[in-house]
């Protein structure tokens, strides 16, 4: 079992949440939900609020929902939170509901980005919201955060605007957005917040209440790790003991990568490199002319003591906004070195520059937040959650069903989050970017009591827990071996190309939790809903058996995304043959057990880097092992990811970008009839999509796939609306019932289908093109 999170080994260590003395109005207790009116201070014998949460979700005191874990933490410092939920953003009367908050204002878009949550990967509105009673729509704005810190200020410009959230974190600097097309200016200069806090902010978000509270400005609230702000000028000089670097000392545009041979160990791959796995940047390469390297700004206190300032006291210039959003190959660089930068072991601060002369100013991101101790998410999780919407939501006789129904918490009132965190890296995943690579686990004594406490506590609770997990299944204290190469390391993933020789991959704390929760009285059975990882799982069969026998309700859900290697190593995703060692495994463990069990597995439509021959491909494969997709997985250019910036530049940035022939293109899959062909050919059993597939197929030198037989992919007859089939060669033929066991419409689907609503699993949040009011993403 490795050692918990161990925070001396990151730079200025932690202070621990429970350190702090609480404030003064701690002495008025604990509320049994967070105030969402006047009349519920009155209540508590509040006269005012000394922090105001806005958020684009509905209000569920549970700690999937992140404005309730906000909440609940600054309550157990002793702070008075209100909390205003959805509230009407066409002006500013809803946000005064509360009255004036006394120290600070904090705001965020919910538990999804607004625009993701608002908006399909067609860019169509959806008409429905699964963090909204009633499942309604509409009941927030496009750019939630900006909106509503505009109406904060409005309503008390003189109260400071502390912003986070998914959306914050994922538009902290100049970033692509899907929906406008454009580069976009960080966040923080749009929203005119005071601060950002990016990621899981409960260290940070406690660290700053407390200095508010004590009288400390806003503006020199400058220091604390994971906030981001704006300056006019970067504090450098004699006295400021700052070191300002550019970005092109860390990664040059122009410089393309090697493959390095997977079969490699770390140490040698990093020997083929000239370093070792711990090393940092190499000399610095000759600057890309394009950019204008800034002065190196020395203390003089330190010239002739170090070659290297320290990492502490670095910080990298990022090419401008004005210059990313002209020049897609400084785009593609910042996010190298954005993405470079976010082990908070040895990130240094990022800094940005937004408008030019007299309006310019500086968007400054301090390193990421430590991350929290096994001790410190215990604390967290173990706080009085009501678990269960604010009564407000309740129709008369106190049910939270029809009209009041919020799907996204019928989705997780019976599961349990294990863990924070993701080290797998894929590129079209904003997990890392959010919570980071560092996995931060609880310990089996604060899961064991969640367990009891919804077993005794929650409304309806039958028996059986819906998800022991969180954004992996299977990452439960797992992580580096050495604490020291955890945290110098500066690879973007432990698990490709290969799993890391310092990975530690030892299930057996899950494997021991998981008995010891069935064991629990009142515990019929607990489910496995959250994606597996099956290329770490595969190193523990003991792992596997006891999922696969103990732990499936006969659907089982992973990721392989595709079956390519094109589209794989873009999305840094093992090859299908991982897939199929689980599989193996999967389908023996089941049958020992004397059970009939299916896997669920996920592919990702329109990823870049994907040729329509990889999607005709994987339509195969899909047909040869009797798959047929019931729901779609679109790719979604989330801001800020790897493969976003893919997406926007056309580069491959994740071996380098260069402006000639020797940068790698990556095929983008842009325009609506060519999303729709990939979609289709995950659909490829649809009649709907056969004409198009036809025509696609002729286009690329196969219509040998098309035909009656079992070895073609599309049949050559298509279904008229009383039931008949009509040839596809003659338009004029004479209708004949369909001979093919393919041809079919109303056959059945066959045993392993993809996820579909009937299944009851939710669609994972990333890169999912399902409407979450039907099959709700689970919260983060």
């Amino acid at each position: 079992m490795n050692a918990p999170v161990d925070v001396s080994f990151f730079p200025r260590a932690a202070k621990p949440l429970t350190s702090y003395r609480k404030y003064w109005a701690a002495r008025f207790g604990t509320a049994p939900f967070l105030p969402m009116s006047r009349a519920e201070m009155e209540q508590l014998g509040w006269d005012s609020c000394d922090i105001v949460l806005v958020t684009g979700d509905a209000y569920v005191d549970h700690p999937s929902f992140g404005m309730a874990v906000i909440g609940r933490v600054l309550e157990a410092q002793g702070f008075r939170v209100g909390i205003i939920a959805q509230p009407d953003w066409q002006s500013a009367e809803p946000f005064k509901a509360l009255g004036k908050p006394n120290l600070f204002w904090g705001v965020t878009a919910g538990n999804m980005d607004s625009m993701i949550n608002r908006y399909t990967a067609d860019r169509k509105i959806r008409s429905d919201d699964a963090y909204t009673p009633g499942d309604v729509g509409g009941k927030r704005p496009d750019r939630a955060a900006i909106v509503y810190s505009q109406r904060c200020r409005e309503a008390y410009n003189d109260v400071p605007i502390v912003l986070g959230g998914i959306e914050g974190s994922l538009r902290r600097i100049a970033h692509y957005d899907y929906w406008s097309d454009k580069v976009r200016r960080s966040i923080v200069v749009d929203s005119k917040c005071d601060l950002l806090l990016y990621g899981n902010a409960e260290r940070a978000l406690v660290e700053v209440a407390h200095l508010l509270a004590a009288k400390v400005p806003v503006q020199e609230i400058t220091d604390v790790r994971g906030t981001a702000f704006v300056r006019r000028e970067s504090p450098h000089g004699a006295d400021t003991e700052w070191f300002e670097i550019d970005s092109t000392e860390v990664d040059t545009p122009g410089h393309v990568e090697d493959h390095i041979n997977p079969y490699l160990t770390t140490s040698e791959q990093a020997a083929v490199k000239g370093g070792t796995c711990a090393k940092e940047e190499g000399e610095a390469p000759v600057a890309n002319p394009s950019i204008q390297p800034l002065t190196f700004v020395a203390n003089p206190a330190l010239q002739g003591k170090t070659r290297r300032p320290p990492r502490e006291r670095t910080v990298i210039r990022l090419p401008s906004y004005e210059q990313v959003k002209s020049d897609p190959v400084l785009y593609a660089h910042a996010n190298r070195v954005l993405h470079l930068e976010t082990n908070p072991g040895n990130a240094r601060a990022l800094v940005q520059a937004h408008g030019e002369g007299s309006t310019a100013r500086d968007v400054w991101l301090n390193p990421p937040p430590i991350p929290l101790t096994t001790a410190e998410m215990d604390y967290v999780f173990d706080l009085p959650y009501a678990r269960s919407p604010h009564p407000a939501y309740a129709d008369e006789n106190g049910s939270h069903d029809g009209a009041t129904k919020i799907p996204a918490w019928e989705m997780i009132r019976f599961s349990v989050n294990i863990m924070r965190g993701c080290f797998g890296g894929c590129t079209f995943c904003s997990i890392t970017e959010h919570e980071g690579r560092i996995i931060q686990s609880r310990s089996e004594d604060s899961v064991i009591h969640e367990l009891e406490e919804i077993r005794d506590k929650v409304k309806g609770f039958t028996g059986v827990i819906s998800d022991l997990g969180g954004p992996t299944a299977n990452m439960y204290r797992l992580g580096c071996r050495s604490p020291e190469i955890e945290a110098a390391c500066r690879k973007p993933s432990c698990v490709y190309p290969g799993i890391c020789q310092n990975l530690h991959t030892d299930h057996s704390p899950l494997v021991h939790m998981y008995r010891r929760a069935r064991q629990l009285k009142g515990i019929k059975k607990i489910l496995i809903g959250s994606g597996l990882r099956y290329d770490l799982a595969v190193k523990s069969p003991e792992y596997v058996k006891e999922l696969v026998q103990h732990h499936v309700g006969g659907y089982l859900k992973i990721a392989p995304e595709h079956t390519e290697q094109g589209p794989l190593s873009k999305m840094m995703k093992p090859g299908i043959g991982s897939y199929d060692r689980f599989k193996q495994m999967f389908e023996k463990f089941s049958a020992e057990a004397g059970k009939k069990q299916f896997l669920i597995p996920y592919f990702i439509a329109a990823h870049p880097g994907t040729r329509d021959e990889d999607m005709m491909n994987l339509a195969l494969w899909l047909k040869k092992n009797g798959f047929r997709a019931d729901q779609v997985q679109t790719f979604y250019p989330s801001p800020m990811a790897t493969a976003t910036a893919m997406y926007h530049t056309g580069l491959n940035t994740l071996k380098g970008v260069h402006r000639d022939e020797r940068g790698e293109r990556v095929d983008i899959v842009r325009g609506e009839k060519r999303r729709r062909l990939h979609k289709a050919f995950l659909r490829y059993h649809d009649p709907n999509n056969w004409p198009l597939l036809r025509e696609a197929l002729k286009t690329m030198g196969r219509a040998d796939l098309i035909g009656n037989g079992k070895h073609h992919l599309i049949p050559t007859f298509q279904p008229l609306t009383d039931g008949s089939y009509q040839s596809a060669r003659r338009k004029n033929s004479t209708p004949v019932a369909a001979k093919s066991s393919d041809a079919g419409q109303a056959k059945a689907p066959v045993k392993g289908r993809l996820l579909t609503q009937h299944t009851g699993l939710p669609p994972r949040e990333t890169g999912s093109s399902a409407r979450p009011g039907k099959t709700a993403r689970k919260p983060r």
